[in-house]
């Protein structure tokens, strides 16, 4: 499938930065860009628009002050050099919060994660058909090993290779982080590190930078932190 999607920024170089980076990601495609919030209001009005990539801090309204005017947004990935919004942009909803200058690969996780929510109704049918398995297969101690995403813990990075954490024992195999990283759904798995991805479902508890699944602590990088939060609480924080 492909996202339409559009751009508000007030600085023209990240408006450009962002493009080509949209320009290299097959399944987007660029409905617009806009310098403020209020010029993009028609393109939102009359166009079926999936992803907003939305800045902050800009002249007369602010990025939070136009989501809030929303009455029904797409997702939203907010892209700002100020990390102090990141606990309001979450309470609004946003999917991802992009911290000035980030990298493809950050933006490249951004997108594939909208794309994850975008695609839930089409997996579940597939998934009914048996054509979207919920498993794979990896090679260790020289047998071809059948993993289950539900049994998996954490994925730790080891040099060049790669650690499996079940709930049964731990694997070691011979792949690239980066590799199984695109591999797995990015709706219920989430990078902490840059040596570490974790299941969402089974964390247990957060406290600072370290997540806790059963015996094991798993650090939270200070780059990825609000990334990590935002995707692991999402709207499941409950608050008085």
């Amino acid at each position: 499938m492909t996202l339409q999607c559009i751009i508000i920024d007030d600085e023209p170089l990240a408006r450009t930065g962002l493009k080509e980076y949209i320009q290299d990601v097959e399944f987007l495609q660029l409905a617009g860009e806009f310098d403020n919030p209020m010029k993009a209001i028609d393109t939102l009005m009359q166009q079926k628009i999936d992803l907003l990539f939305l800045d902050i801090q800009m002249p007369r309204m602010t990025g939070l002050e136009f989501l809030k005017t929303l009455a029904q947004p797409p997702l939203v990935i907010f892209t700002t050099a100020y990390p102090q919004y990141a606990v309001e942009g979450f309470e609004l909803n946003a999917i991802d919060y992009l911290l000035k200058p980030f990298s493809f690969e950050r933006f490249w996780k951004a997108v594939i994660k909208a794309k994850s929510l975008r695609e839930p109704a089409n997996q579940s049918v597939a998934a009914a058909a048996g054509t979207e398995p919920d498993y794979f297969f990896i090679k260790s101690d020289n047998k071809l090993i059948k993993i289950k995403y539900d049994e998996i813990l954490f994925i730790e990075a080891l040099q060049n290779y790669v650690a499996v954490h079940t709930t049964e024992k731990k694997y070691i195999t011979y792949l690239t982080f980066r590799s199984i990283e695109e591999y797995l759904p990015a709706a219920r798995f989430v990078r902490t590190h840059k040596s570490f991805i974790v299941a969402a479902a089974k964390v247990e508890s957060i406290e600072g930078n370290d997540i806790r699944i059963g015996q094991h602590h798993i650090p939270i990088s200070r780059t990825e932190r609000e990334g990590v939060l935002q995707q692991l609480l999402q709207n499941r924080l409950l608050k008085r």
